[in-house]
Order: structure tokens, then C-alpha cells, then sequence
């Protein structure tokens, strides 16, 4: 790999403020400036039409780092249910329908659950992030977490389905984990851990090309 002489900078395709903090505090040691979609007025949000995590990831990413001209970085994830078949999945950040709080959609989660026993609540998280540079090359990487669905939302913290996705060996929901001690083993962590050396490679790759 090439040593870098200058600080590189990278976007993350994202407008939801609680991702952007968490992706921004993850990536904070490298040697990275982390920029926001919304440095960058009239950037598109691409409709997220892929069937799978991973499709989703990179239709975000190319068309950030197209927009953009830097390396960009884009995750897709979501809440996998094995009593719901895998729901809500791909579906999780538009489940509830178009403008759903989050609190409204882990209240229709836990709806459906309503009557499934503790054994069969089983859920994890998946990652996939998704690392483009403007010149059209593309790499990934995969995170995931195992744990169960709660009865009622416990926990303030996080973003999305956190409060009622349950840790077991913790005994703790995402919602109440310190900030720390959840970047260190979300779903989203263990995607960006593995996705750093391919950040890396874009960056310096994407350098030389532009030298």
C-alpha cells in the first residue's frame, strides 16, 4: 500500500445524523477528513432499489462518490427477524411506511411480535459497507451482531431499532449501552473494522490516479 503524505477526506453518503456520528466516530482513527452528504447541496439520494444489503450499500456509494469526486463510503443495514422470515431486513429504515419515526417502527416490530415466545425472538443486525471511488471501482464488507428482539423499548441511546434489540450475554439493549461500548461491537463496527483497509486502498489508489 502507498504511504499517504496529506490527509485524505472521504464522504459518507448519508443524511441521518445518528449514522453520520457513528460512522464519523468509528472512522476517527484513521488519518481521514469524514465529510457529510450535506456538504455537498444538491447531492442525490438515490432510491435504495436493491434486494440485498450489500446492492443497496453500493448504489448509495457510486452515486456519492460520481456527485462528489472523492471516495465515498455508504452502509446499508437493517434488522433481520427469523420470526418475521427475515423482516423487516433490506426494509428496516422504511418500515412503517414513508416518514416513520423511529419509535413508530419498533412499535409496529414489536406488534408483529406480539405472542412469539422468548425462544423464537431471536434477530440480528447486519452491515454491509460499501467503499466507490469516482472511477467506478467498488468494494464491500460485512458486519453482524446476534441478538433477540425485547417486549418494550428499554434504553434512550442510539437511533433506530436500538432500544428494543437485546444483547444477551450483556443483558442490555443497544438503546442502553454506553456510546463506546456499542461502537465497539455493532454491527456497523465490525463493517467499517473490515471495510478499512479498502477505504485505505480506494484512497490512495484514487490519489495516484488523480496525480
Amino acid at each position: 500500500m502507498m504511504s499517504r503524505s496529506v490527509v485524505d477526506s472521504l464522504v459518507v453518503a448519508t443524511r441521518n445524523r445518528g449514522k453520520l456520528a457513528e460512522i464519523r466516530e468509528l472512522l476517527s482513527r484513521l488519518d481521514v477528513v469524514v465529510k457529510a452528504l450535506d456538504d455537498y447541496p444538491g447531492a442525490p439520494e438515490p432510491e435504495e432499489t436493491g434486494a440485498t444489503f450489500r446492492e443497496n450499500a453500493v448504489i448509495k456509494a457510486v452515486a456519492a462518490a460520481t456527485f462528489t469526486g472523492e471516495v465515498a463510503v455508504a452502509d446499508d443495514s437493517g434488522l433481520v427477524v427469523e420470526a418475521l422470515s427475515g423482516a423487516p431486513g433490506v426494509m428496516s429504515a422504511r418500515y412503517g411506511g414513508s416518514g416513520a419515526s423511529d419509535q413508530e417502527k419498533y412499535e409496529k416490530l414489536l406488534a408483529a411480535m406480539e405472542g412469539v415466545p422468548d425462544a423464537d425472538r431471536t434477530a440480528r443486525f447486519v452491515c454491509v459497507v460499501a467503499v466507490a471511488s469516482p472511477d467506478g471501482s467498488v468494494s464491500s464488507a460485512e458486519g453482524a451482531v446476534e441478538g433477540s428482539i425485547t417486549r418494550a423499548p428499554r434504553g434512550t441511546g442510539g437511533f433506530g431499532y436500538d432500544p428494543v434489540f437485546l444483547i444477551p450475554e450483556l443483558g442490555m439493549t443497544f438503546g442502553e449501552l454506553p456510546p463506546a461500548i456499542k461502537n465497539s461491537m455493532s454491527h456497523r463496527a465490525r463493517a467499517l473494522t473490515a471495510a478499512e483497509p479498502l477505504i485505505l486502498e480506494a484512497l490512495s489508489q484514487w490519489n495516484a490516479h488523480r496525480r
